[in-house]
């Protein structure tokens, strides 16, 4: 019987929809109500990341000697890479296109019912490791490199701060925060969470991507 019991849920519950335009509860709790609280969970999978670069990253001397240590590292990986399996690549042809759709179906969706930035980054990562370990580092560096991973969880990262201090400060301070909360059930509904879903999205489904090359290969 306790108001720490009691209150909060039903404050989420009854005014959940007015106050912040999704019709999925959850969402609304841990990207508008708690949306710091979630700004924190996105932080800790980049320090962690961080962290394991640190600890596993491989680096080429800039000199003229060799690390033999290195190449032969890197050349062990090339060995067991299954470019030419062709079950897995063909496998491959026909899901991640498939996988990448749906997670960011799941993103964008996210305000509107289950799924959301975490899940459907999961599920976006996952088919970056499937492409991956169809064809290899080489084919995959075209588009994904370490310096890609830096700016999207940088720019993400960056925006979710900035667009949420923004928003809080304002409701905080009975300012109008001219976020259009829009029609509840529309796809452009919700005000920030929507944005603040695909920044979530795309920092999980990066660092995703950079744990397994990370563990795998020491680097990109």
């Amino acid at each position: 019987d306790r108001p720490v019991n009691n209150e909060v849920s039903k404050r989420y519950i009854e005014k959940g929809l007015e106050e912040t335009g999704a019709i999925n509860i959850v969402s609304g709790m841990i990207l508008d109500y708690r949306a710091f609280d979630t700004l924190g969970e996105s932080h800790v999978l980049f320090v962690a990341t961080v962290t394991v670069l640190i600890m596993l990253r491989l680096d080429k001397k800039h000199d003229n000697g060799t690390d033999l240590s290195i190449e032969e590292a890197e050349a062990n990986d090339r060995n067991y890479e299954p470019k030419n399996d062709a079950i897995l690549q063909m496998s491959a042809y026909v899901l991640v296109p498939a996988i990448i759709l749906f997670g960011i179906y799941v993103i964008l969706n996210g305000h509107l019912g289950p799924g959301g930035g975490f899940s459907g980054g999961a599920i976006i990562g996952a088919g970056l490791i499937l492409y991956l370990n169809a064809f290899g580092f080489q084919k995959t560096e075209r588009f994904f490199t370490a310096k890609t991973y830096k700016w999207i969880s940088f720019g993400s990262l960056s925006f979710y701060c900035i667009a949420k201090s923004y928003s809080f400060y304002t409701g905080a301070n009975h300012i109008e925060s001219m976020i259009p909360k829009g029609t509840p059930g529309a796809i452009l509904s919700s005000g920030l969470i929507l944005p603040l879903n695909i920044a979530v999205g795309l920092v999980v489904a990066c660092t995703m991507y950079a744990f397994y090359a990370m563990f795998r290969k020491g680097g990109f």
